[in-house]
């Protein structure tokens, strides 16, 4: 009914206890939702009727006191102590309540012979069957006595005599009022009636009020009424504002008065309106009439007078479809606002809430319901802390859930339906499928994490309970965690001949093959172990340099996949492939950026970015920081992977370059004692020989320094550039120093092309003291001043001062007194001289001065090594110089490469 009804409404009630006062017999029946009026008009009746000097038997039912017999009558009746209730005899038979009822009507007809006689029932739903009895007779038999009867109840709500409505109805001098909710505009009415006339200036304002008001509280009068109070408390006043007149309502928050009211009419409106509405706020976006009445519990017949209930006072709003038309059951159900559903659900204790969240799985498992909603279900039945004991429909559910998770991104929530799906004890095979995607699936945001699950499966691995589908990830899985042996004892087929150490698959993969992987692979948990071994094969390679783009991308397409701990992988890779070429400032920048990635520093992978990071932070000099991350204490359990011997080779590497070579010995032995026992000893991935080499020529053991470069240059892994580049270096300086020089030319000239600049400068620096000691002062001072400048243009800060002690690392050195006397002098004619060069001859002299030949300059520079030679033969002639020792200090360096 409209406002102009209810209106309406106080004329009929008015019109009735006029008639009543006149000497005539009327009966008015109120209906209306919970919270929407209904007894504040059975109040107005029952004031306005005092007021006329009737009088006023007032009765309010009450669940708790439904059955207790003739409890509302006695309300009634001593209300105003105007007479005894005769007691019926005790005995059986119908007559004595017939006589009872017979002496109660006549008590009222005579009292209304002195004034009129108003009887006002409230919550009549809850009046008890006698008492309901005794009204059916007042209402036939005082007809033509002033009596008027007013009786209210919520709509919908079953009562204890199904016929009393009906035999009300069928009295000539019955009348029958149904308020509705308010409409929006009615609402405006009511808050514009309150706030008063100050709001007119801002009536755009009001009106979207309004409709905030409405919209949330449905137009129910209780529920508006509270939504206004909390949201009074709520606002601060504004000096010389009228009101709280907004834009927007302020929202209502849980367990606010608003809530309250929810929960105070979700109680009156029944026990059965109460349950379908906990499941409704269970169900969410899933509710329907259909499910929800399912969930409940309840008939076709108690469903629809609940869902009816819960609609008339505006707590729930339904779609009603042909279907459910038909049924005569609406769908589509929802709350008008998240705080009405979270005061449904707070009226479910966690007992019940585990148990609504079991049945509420079972019944959107049955209509095939959203996969994700079915598992939030279970999900959420475990974290009350109930018993939960999934069978294999619920392992699917969950299974089928977890992937949908993945795709849209969400790693963490997938294991978590995992680990709950793993508890189900079946099948035991399936189990262990579920733990290996469980383990696969952490991976993606928890190497660490996704390692300590991979303990017993291996063991389970080993002892054949695994098959062939569930022994590949877990390979790969190992793989990617650095631990090769215990892959390749899974996958000996994968890896060659049992004698055939374990890394040749990885170290003798060429670049092409590995690219073509690269090229065709999409990121995901089944590839992300073979991409991880591609760009590691590119870094052992002879092109390093490929596997920083690779790295690079790789990197980058983690983060699209919102994988951190993939991201952690692959930017250690891409710091690993950095430092391999020398970028220092680039590997510090990765690694630490894979170490802030991972969520915990258990685990062997993480001593993967740790290794790049301590190197990095040696060479440049960081030795405080170096230091943190290589004094950590590690299992020796975690040093047998790839992933701990390359940060027992770190350690070694700080240690020989802060001056402790026999603590710095003791790793790099150790480093070879496990690669051995691994059957992973292969130089181009960790030459631990050389290493040993240079902490025994500290120590002074120059024989055994030579005999570990011999053995590693009679490996095939010798063949590699960096492998051939480091162990010739170390073999010159511990062998003949008469061949020292040739064979640290070789070496220089194989670390170039390995592409590795810190190397390279350290073995230029070696060639030009070899030179020097030789007699040829010239070029071995050019050549350490090249040395020097390579050196600083990679950042490593501590083989600049290795390479000339006192030279400032802001200004080029100079390597001879003569040459620190002339320096300032020379400088301005220098840059003045340089500044002549065209930016191709300066890049080709620079390469040049560092030692570079000219078919290497023309491969790294991309042209011909006749247009190299004719570059240089300018920059001679315009420097006034004739050799490639004479090429001056003050050139511009290449460019420092971009740290991607």
């Amino acid at each position: 009914m409209t406002l102009t009804g209810r209106e309406a409404g106080i004329e009929l009630l008015e019109t009735a206890l006029a008639d009543c006062v006149a000497g005539r017999s009327r009966i008015v029946l109120i209906e209306a939702g919970t919270g929407c009026g209904k007894s504040a008009l059975v109040d107005l009746v029952a004031e306005r009727a005092a007021a006329a000097g009737a009088l006023v038997l007032y009765a309010v039912g009450a669940p708790e006191e439904q059955q207790v017999p003739l409890g509302v009558l006695r309300q009634l009746v001593n209300s105003e102590q105007v007479f005894a209730l005769p007691r019926p005899s005790e005995g059986p038979g119908a007559p004595s309540r017939v006589e009872a009822m017979q002496a109660f009507c006549a008590e009222l007809r005579e009292l209304s012979l002195d004034c009129p006689v108003v009887l006002c029932v409230d919550d009549v739903q809850y009046a008890d069957r006698e008492s309901l009895q005794y009204v059916q007779y007042l209402a036939r038999h005082a007809r033509t006595a002033p009596v008027l009867v007013v009786v209210a109840g919520a709509a919908h709500a079953p009562v204890q005599d199904p016929a009393f409505t009906t035999e009300l109805m069928r009295q000539p001098h019955f009348r029958r009022m149904r308020l509705e909710r308010l409409t929006a505009a009615e609402v405006a009415l009511v808050r514009g009636g309150r706030e008063g006339s100050a709001h007119a200036a801002g009536a755009g304002d009001a009106a979207a009020e309004a409709a905030g008001l409405h919209r949330i509280s449905g137009g129910n009068p209780l529920l508006l009424r509270a939504l206004v109070e909390e949201a009074a408390g709520r606002e601060a006043p504004v000096p010389g504002a009228a009101g709280p007149c907004a834009s927007s309502f302020p929202s209502p928050e849980p367990g606010g008065p608003f809530a309250q009211a929810v929960a105070t009419c979700l109680r009156r409106s029944g026990p059965d309106a109460l349950a379908l509405a906990r499941a409704a706020a269970l169900l969410a976006e899933q509710a329907t009439a259909a499910r929800v009445t399912r969930l409940a519990g309840l008939d076709a017949a108690a469903a629809r007078r609940g869902l009816a209930a819960l609609e008339a006072s505006g707590l729930l709003e339904a779609q009603v479809t042909p279907e459910g038309l038909a049924e005569g059951l609406a769908e589509g159900l929802a709350f008008r606002h998240p705080a009405a559903r979270a005061a449904a659900l707070e009226e479910c204790g966690p007992q019940l809430r585990t148990t609504l969240h079991r049945e509420a799985a079972r019944v959107l498992g049955e209509d095939r319901g959203p996969v994700l909603a079915v598992a939030g279900h279970l999900l959420a039945a475990r974290a009350e802390g109930g018993p939960l004991d999934c069978g294999p429909a619920e392992v699917a559910v969950l299974r089928d859930a977890a992937e949908e998770l993945l795709v849209r991104g969400d790693a963490r929530e997938a294991a978590r339906l995992l680990e709950l799906a793993a508890q189900e004890r079946g099948d035991e095979h399936a189990e262990r499928g579920i733990r290996v995607r469980l383990a696969q699936i952490t991976a993606r945001f928890d190497p660490a994490a996704a390692e300590r699950r991979l303990g017993a499966l291996l063991e389970e691995a080993r002892d054949g309970l695994l098959d062939a589908e569930q022994v590949q990830p877990l390979a790969g899985l190992l793989l990617a965690q650095g631990q090769v042996a215990e892959a390749a004892a899974l996958l000996p087929a994968a890896v060659g001949e049992p004698a055939a150490s374990p890394l040749d698959t990885l170290v003798d993969t060429t670049a092409a093959v590995g690219e073509r992987l690269l090229h065709s692979a999409r990121l995901t948990d089944a590839t992300v172990a073979p991409l991880a071994q591609a760009v590691r094969s590119l870094i052992c390679s002879e092109h390093p340099e490929r596997a920083v783009p690779w790295s690079r991308n790789l990197l980058e397409e983690a983060r699209r996949c919102q994988a951190p701990g993939w991201g952690a992988v692959f930017a250690a890779l891409h710091a690993e492939a950095l430092l391999r070429m020398g970028d220092l400032r680039g590997a510090y920048a990765h690694a630490t950026a894979a170490l802030e990635a991972l969520p915990e520093r258990g685990g062997s992978f993480p001593c993967a970015p740790a290794a790049v990071l301590i190197r990095a932070c040696t060479a440049m000099g960081r030795f405080t920081e170096a230091s943190r991350l290589a004094d950590r204490q590690v299992p020796k359990g975690l040093l047998t992977g790839l992933h701990g011997l390359a940060f027992l080779r770190a350690r070694g590497l700080y240690r020989l370059a802060v001056n402790q070579p026999h603590a710095a010995l003791a790793d790099f032995l150790e480093a070879g004692r496990l690669m051995e026992d691994g059957r992973v000893d292969r130089p181009a991935f960790l030459p631990w020989r050389t290493d040993a080499a240079e902490a025994l020529l500290r120590l002074g053991e120059g024989a055994r320094a030579e005999q570990l470069a011999l053995q590693q240059l009679a490996l095939p892994d010798a063949q590699r550039p960096y492998v051939r580049g480091v162990s010739l270096r170390v073999k010159a300086l511990a062998g003949d120093p008469k061949q020292r020089a040739a064979v640290l030319g070789q070496a220089v000239e194989a670390l170039h092309r390995s592409g590795d600049r810190v190397e390279a400068a350290r073995a230029m620096a070696e060639l030009g003291r070899a030179l020097q000691a030789d007699g040829s002062a010239a070029k071995g001072s050019a050549m350490i001043r090249s040395a020097w400048n390579l050196a600083k243009e990679a950042e490593a800060t501590a083989l600049c001062r290795e390479i000339l002690p006192d030279a400032p690392l802001t200004t080029p050195p100079a390597t001879t007194t003569r040459d620190r006397d002339r320096a300032p002098a020379e400088a301005p004619e220098t840059a003045a001289t340089t500044a002549k060069l065209s930016s191709s001859e300066q890049r080709v002299a620079t390469l040049a001065a560092q030692g570079l030949t000219n078919r290497e300059i023309s491969a790294k520079l991309y042209l011909t090594v006749s247009t190299v030679e004719q570059h240089l033969t300018r920059v001679y002639r315009k420097l006034q110089i004739t050799s490639r020792g004479d090429l001056p200090m003050g050139l511009d360096p290449l460019p420092t490469p971009t740290h991607a």
